[in-house]
């Protein structure tokens, strides 16, 4: 009997634990029951009950896994995390929130048993906010007109993903993963399939608007070059726009030096634009140097604080970047 692991991703989702598990076993149990089910939880130092309930659930179920992670390590790092602890011959990525629907797990694997290495589920609309929404697709479409590689737009990770690319994640040396880029870099055989989005029943999104910012620069830091160029080309325009009006400035005031008044309101408003966009660009690449800083300083993706229900299971070994002598 095929084994498929569902890895869900958890922080501070208390009131959304017992619905995970209702939800994916009756799945399961209705649809898929010739699969072994492998729930792991993963949960990135939750502060409310969530951790209790998950060990209350690891109790009553043999078939039911947790990590613990000792600190929250991002949602980027401990989600990567999960998926390389997996063991299942293909793992599936849900998040805890259930906005993505668990019901087309079965859609997933018709796919997989077809020979796709990788699933990858779609957001064809969504029943969020329209604003958050049309904010999401204008990013999706930036990272794929921007980015070194095709991306796929409306994927946030929910999805299916074989042994084999378990097996070549593990062995990444990326301690600032980015999914959804490897995802498409990797090349393996990827079908896609399109669902609609349901609003979070319970507890509240933890994903504010500095999180999202924090995925979409990595993703734009991770997979591509056009932000640094734009800077480059930009400023190279700017300085030569600069220069011509100083030279025309200059010579009208040669040629009418009473009655041609310089002004110190366009001095200003050139000091002021050139200002701004040079402290725009140094944080462009203050990013691109904060992730090259993260990533040469070889930390791990977690530290395990605790891990349940894995005694018949060794613990999948994750290939860290060598340290530096």
């Amino acid at each position: 009997m095929k084994r498929i692991s569902v890895v869900v991703p958890t922080y501070n989702e208390e009131l959304n634990i017992q619905m995970v598990y209702d939800r994916v076993t009756a799945v399961f149990r209705e649809a898929l029951p010739q699969y072994d089910l492998d729930l792991l939880f993963i949960d990135n130092a939750s502060q409310d009950q969530t951790q209790v309930l998950i060990e209350a659930l690891c109790q009553s179920h043999p078939n039911v896994r947790a990590i613990f992670n000792a600190s929250n390590f991002g949602f980027s790092r401990s989600t990567f995390y999960g998926l390389t602890q997996a063991t299942g011959d293909c793992a599936i990525l849900l998040f805890a929130d259930l906005q993505d629907p668990p019901d087309i797990i079965p859609e997933f694997v018709k796919k997989w048993e077809s020979g796709a290495g990788v699933v990858v589920g779609i957001k064809q609309s969504s029943s969020e906010s329209p604003i958050m929404y049309h904010i999401r697709s204008f990013y999706y479409r930036l990272i794929s007109a921007i980015s070194d590689i095709a991306q796929f737009p409306q994927f946030d990770g929910f999805g299916l993903y074989d042994r084999k690319f378990l097996d070549v994640i593990r062995g990444l040396e990326d301690s600032l993963p980015y999914l959804r880029g490897i995802v498409s870099e990797l090349g393996f055989h990827i079908e896609c399939i399109t669902y609609h989005q349901q609003v979070r029943e319970r507890g509240k999104s933890h994903f504010n608007f500095l999180k999202m910012y924090d995925v979409a620069m990595l993703g734009i830091t991770s997979y591509s070059r056009a932000a640094m160029r734009i800077a480059t080309f930009m400023g190279m325009g700017i300085g030569g726009i600069s220069i011509i009006i100083a030279l025309y400035t200059l010579i009208r005031k040669l040629l009418a030096w009473n009655s041609f008044p310089v002004g110190s309101a366009a001095i200003s408003i050139g000091v002021f634009f050139l200002g701004g966009m040079q402290l725009m660009f140094i944080g462009i690449v203050g990013e691109y140097v904060a992730n090259i800083n993260t990533r040469v300083m070889h930390r791990p993706l977690v530290v395990e604080e605790k891990r349940i229900n894995f005694e018949g299971d060794n613990k999948q070994q994750v290939r860290q970047p060598n340290s530096v002598s």
